[in-house]
């Protein structure tokens, strides 16, 4: 469990070492309120982002919850090498939870617009609480449905599609640490009996969307880089790339046609 400097630090909204320097200080009732409400929570087992309703990622400080996944340092990876390689047009991000991704792009990126796509209306609440928080200068849109199909119906092309999809397996959703299984949601994880319903979807449809050139980004399950490799190419990407995570582990899927 964390401490309680790190505790003290999300509640009041502070560094860590911020919150040690003034941990001394009197402490407004509204943040001493805060802080046993989510020290309570913690003692229950439930995830620290969720207790203190907010997760840093890359340079954005976003409110999180039940309603969505928690963004993970491996998705930062995924902004990195998007960032470096695309800019201009029209960004999508597929599956937006909390609008992790798509506000990276548009905060950090040279797009004239993101959409992000969520099938939840839930989590997609809690994106567009995320956008009206972070307030980016690039308009992101949040649309409601199943991976792609809010993007065909406006015949517009991407310069990429972003995605970090479900990618277990029911099995490997029941071996997950009971921190994750009976908090996060299970439709965020689980995609069909071989992880990779989510992924094939994408890889089959998404080449009709994008620009020429346009990039598919992906994360991906380690365990399966060579079933993505081979499903890249079953459906017709001429360039693919897998990439590897700060951890050494092959993590992300980049792939166009040319």
């Amino acid at each position: 469990m964390p401490n309680d400097t790190a505790l003290w630090a999300a509640t009041l909204g502070t560094t860590v070492g911020e919150a040690w320097l003034r941990r001394d200080e009197p402490k407004p009732p509204e943040a001493v309120a805060r802080f046993r409400e989510a020290a309570e929570l913690l003692a229950r087992g439930v995830p620290f982002a969720y207790a203190v309703g907010r997760v840093p990622f890359r340079t954005l400080d976003l409110a999180i919850d039940a309603r969505a996944l928690i963004p993970r340092p491996e998705t930062e990876g995924l902004i990195e090498l998007v960032l470096a390689r695309c800019s201009g047009g029209f960004a999508a991000d597929i599956g937006a939870g909390s609008g992790c991704i798509a506000l990276s792009l548009a905060v950090e990126g040279r797009f004239e617009k993101v959409i992000a796509v969520e099938q939840s209306p839930a989590a997609a609440a809690l994106a567009r609480e995320n956008v009206l928080r972070i307030a980016p200068v690039t308009p992101v849109e949040i649309r409601i449905g199943n991976l792609l199909g809010p993007l065909v119906e406006n015949g517009e092309r991407y310069r990429v599609i972003v995605s970090n999809p479900p990618y277990l397996t029911a099995a490997e959703y029941e071996a997950l640490d009971s921190s994750v299984r009976d908090f996060e949601p299970r439709d965020a994880l689980v995609s069909g009996i071989d992880g990779l319903a989510a992924t094939r979807a994408l890889l089959a449809g998404a080449a009709n969307l994008l620009e020429p050139q346009g990039v598919l980004a992906l994360e991906i399950d380690e365990r399966r880089a060579g079933a993505v490799r081979a499903l890249a190419h079953e459906y017709g990407w001429h360039d693919v790339a897998i990439h590897a995570d700060l951890f050494g582990c092959p993590r992300y899927a980049l792939v166009k046609e040319g």
